[in-house]
C-alpha cells in the first residue's frame, strides 16, 4: 500500500517525469492531485467516497480516468491524452516502466494559462469572435448529442435533491446571510415546484442531453482551437442538463467577472442551431439555481479543516448571490403561492 502522501511527493520532483520537464507545480483540488510540467498536466484521483463519487479503489480510480478521458475528449480532443499508470517496485515509484500499478494519472497538454477565458476578461483580451468561436463549438457539441428521454429526469432530480442542500447550508446561523438570502432560496425553490412541469416538457421534447456538467470560464480556452476541459466525469447524472442551463451559467460566470456581454452571443449562437429557447421565467430559474448552488460551493470551502483561502470565499459567495437575486425577480410572484 503506497500513501497519498508518498505518490504526491513523488510526482512533485522533476524526476519523476524522466528529463521531460525542468519543474513541477503541485496544485490540490477538493478531489484530486494535478501536477503542472512544462508541457504536460497530470491528474491524480485522491482516494475519496462522497455521496455522488466513489475513488476509494485502484479500478474504480482507472474507471473514472478512462471516463474523464472518453468525456472530454468531446470538447478538447487535442488536449486529453492518455491515462499513465503509477508503478512501484524495490526501487520506489516511477511512471511507466515495471512494478505493481498503485494508481492511474490523466495525462494532458498543458494549455497557456493566458488564453483561459477566465484570464482573458481579467485583461481584457476578448474579442466578438472569440465568443463566436466558443458559441459554435458548444452549439455544434449540443446538436450531435443524443436526447436523453429516459434519463433526462436525473436534471428534475438534480435541482431538487441540490437545492436542498443548497438552502441548508445557506441559512446557517454561523453564515449570518440573512433575510435576503432566505427570499431568493423561497423564489428558486417555489420555481423548481411550478415550472417542473416546463422542465417535463423539455425532456419530452428531447432537449436534455449529456453535457459538460461545469462550464466555467476557467474550464474555456480560446487556442485555436478553442478547447473546453474539466467536463464532470464522476456522475453522469449531473451531466444531464438542458444545453440552455449550462450555456446561461457559463455567461453568468462571465458576467461575474464583468464581461456581462458575453452571455446573450452564447445563447444567440445556441438558439440559432438549437432553437426551442426556454421560456424567460424557465431561464430565470436556471440562473437562480446555479448561482445559488456556487454561492453553496464557495462558503462550504469555510467548513473545510484547514480552510484555504478563507478570505475569498464569503465575498464570492455573495456576488454569487447577488446575480441570483438579480435573475430571480421574475420569480417573486411564484415564491407567494
Amino acid at each position: 500500500m503506497v500513501e497519498l502522501a508518498e505518490k504526491v511527493r513523488f510526482l512533485s520532483d522533476p524526476a519523476a517525469y524522466a528529463g521531460a520537464t525542468r519543474r513541477v507545480e503541485p496544485r490540490e483540488t477538493h478531489m484530486s492531485w494535478v501536477f503542472l510540467t512544462d508541457r504536460r498536466v497530470y491528474k491524480l484521483k485522491k482516494p475519496l467516497r462522497r455521496p455522488f463519487l466513489d475513488f476509494t479503489t485502484i479500478d474504480r480510480r482507472r474507471h473514472f480516468c478512462e471516463e474523464e478521458l472518453r468525456l472530454n475528449r468531446r470538447l478538447a480532443p487535442t488536449t486529453y491524452l492518455s491515462i499513465v499508470a503509477l508503478r512501484a517496485d524495490a526501487g520506489g515509484l516511477s511512471l511507466g516502466g515495471d512494478g505493481e500499478i498503485v494508481d492511474w494519472l490523466v495525462e494532458m497538454e498543458r494549455l497557456p494559462q493566458d488564453d483561459m477565458l477566465d484570464a482573458r476578461i481579467a485583461a481584457d483580451k476578448v474579442a466578438r469572435g472569440d465568443v463566436d468561436r466558443i458559441g459554435s463549438l458548444l452549439a455544434g457539441f449540443y446538436a450531435g448529442l443524443p436526447p436523453q428521454r429516459a434519463d433526462g429526469g436525473a436534471a428534475i432530480e438534480h435541482f431538487v435533491s441540490e437545492h436542498e442542500v443548497t438552502r441548508e447550508i445557506l441559512e446557517r446561523d454561523d453564515f449570518g446571510l440573512g433575510e435576503r438570502v432566505r427570499q431568493v432560496i423561497r423564489r428558486v425553490g417555489a420555481g423548481i415546484v411550478s415550472l417542473s412541469p416546463a422542465m417535463e416538457r423539455r425532456i419530452a421534447e428531447g432537449r436534455i442531453v449529456e453535457g459538460h456538467g461545469d462550464l466555467r470560464p476557467e474550464h474555456v480556452s480560446l487556442s485555436q482551437p478553442p478547447q473546453i476541459i474539466d467536463c464532470l466525469e464522476f456522475s453522469r447524472a449531473l451531466r444531464m442538463v438542458d444545453p440552455y442551463d449550462e450555456v446561461n451559467h457559463l455567461g453568468l460566470e462571465c458576467d461575474l467577472l464583468g464581461a456581462g456581454w458575453i452571455r446573450p452571443v452564447l445563447l444567440l449562437a445556441l438558439e440559432r442551431r438549437l432553437g426551442g429557447r426556454p421560456e424567460p421565467e424557465l431561464m430565470a430559474l436556471y440562473g437562480g439555481f446555479r448561482m445559488l448552488l456556487r454561492a453553496r460551493l464557495c462558503l462550504a470551502h469555510l467548513l473545510d479543516v484547514p480552510v484555504r483561502k478563507p478570505e475569498k470565499w464569503r465575498p464570492l459567495a455573495l456576488a454569487y448571490i447577488a446575480l441570483a437575486e438579480r435573475e430571480t425577480l421574475s420569480l417573486e410572484g411564484r415564491a407567494g403561492r
